[in-house]
């Protein structure tokens, strides 16, 4: 009996297609590949995933207890800034802490003496599309600048973390921040003995030359004598993972409006915080549906697309792309029910990992 619409699929296949490219890289540069968990944390997977990375890497407390409990390998605990309450927890689960000031080093730096302990600078150049995802962008708090600063903590470090980049398709591109980063940092990137990249950089997409992403990771480990992290999350699930929806009812007022069984508020967020459209396959045809949502909300839209036929109440819509920065965010806005968490196994069975009801709603609120 087919599963009942909404749920998130995802594809085995799909993924170690990626997990492939990333032992790729790995292979070729020398660099440690860490699970960004912010992008990704669907625990179901970690047992495919794991084998083809180094660990996991964090932003939260709870993020960093998951990654000791359910992916293994190296345990990074990062936090924008981390609370008295919590601070002694995350060090309990972190194998390295990188600390996002000086400020924050100096507070808490003595309670974590026992690990590597890392800093995040912020070098005032990054590639992104979004200034809401820009790390450097104007009055940025991510990461240190002052060089003075910097310099004052260094006996206390072993690291540094740099991420600077934010959906970044262009080696070129990467490789060009790269030289200005070594021009600004050099100095200092030779005095530790680890830096961490970040994420962002889109390697396992069709066609990306991981070769060239590889050399010049080496070149600039060997230049500064450093271990290299990378930390991709939405780059390991790029095209695993789709929610599949159904139509609930189909309205014309000046346009054929499609309304599905899920909210984009709640199932898909990360189209509405930067005002991006859904994308389905293969978007062709005669027929054009705008499909929406069945919240409230007026703006309640996955996008227009293009079908072969015309729709009917009932028929399945299959959305792209619905595993990075998707499944962290979903949420019970209107009270909207929760799509199940599927695989799709190697096989082709499709199991459900994980469903949810009006208990799980009512246990979210009090």
């Amino acid at each position: 009996m087919p599963l009942a619409t909404p749920y998130y699929l995802i594809d085995e296949t799909a993924l170690a297609r990626n997990l492939a490219r990333v032992d790729q890289l790995r292979a070729a540069s020398g660099a440690k590949c860490l699970l960004a968990l912010k992008a990704f944390a669907t625990w179901s997977t970690f047992a495919q995933i794991a084998p083809h990375m180094d660990g996991s890497t964090s932003s939260s407390l709870y993020e960093v207890r998951l990654g000791r409990e359910k992916f293994g390998g190296e345990t990074h605990a990062y936090s924008v800034a981390y609370a008295d309450g919590e601070i002694d927890d995350v060090i309990a689960h972190a194998d390295k802490i990188i600390f996002n000031s000086v400020n924050q080093l100096e507070r808490f730096g003595a309670r974590a003496s026992h690990l590597p302990i890392g800093l995040r600078l912020n070098p005032g150049v990054s590639h992104s599309h979004f200034d809401l995802a820009d790390p450097a962008r104007k009055f940025s708090r991510l990461g240190e600048t002052d060089r003075a600063r910097i310099e004052g903590v260094m006996d206390r470090i072993s690291g540094f973390m740099l991420h600077c980049n934010c959906e970044n398709d262009s080696v070129e591109a990467f490789s060009a921040l790269l030289d200005q980063i070594e021009e600004r940092l050099g100095d200092l990137l030779a005095r530790v003995e680890w830096v961490s990249l970040g994420g962002g950089i889109h390697f396992t997409r069709d066609g990306y030359p991981i070769d060239v992403l590889a050399a010049r990771l080496k070149a600039f480990a060997d230049t500064f004598g450093v271990q290299v992290y990378l930390e991709p999350g939405d780059a390991v699930v790029t095209d695993t993972t789709t929610l599949e929806v159904s139509v609930l009812d189909i309205v014309d007022n000046g346009k054929a409006v499609a309304i599905v069984d899920s909210a984009v508020e709640a199932h898909m967020l990360d189209l509405l915080v930067y005002g991006e459209t859904a994308m389905v396959a293969p978007n062709t045809g005669p027929h054009s549906y705008q499909v929406a949502g069945k919240s409230c909300l007026a703006g309640d839209v996955f996008g227009e697309f293009a079908f072969a036929a015309p729709l009917a109440i009932g028929d399945r819509i299959s959305l792209l792309n619905a595993g990075g920065y998707t499944m962290v965010k979903k949420n019970w806005f209107n009270g909207v029910g929760m799509p199940t968490i599927a695989i799709r196994r190697l096989d082709g069975r499709i199991e459900a990992m994980r469903t949810f009801d009006y208990a799980d709603y009512l246990a979210s609120l009090s």
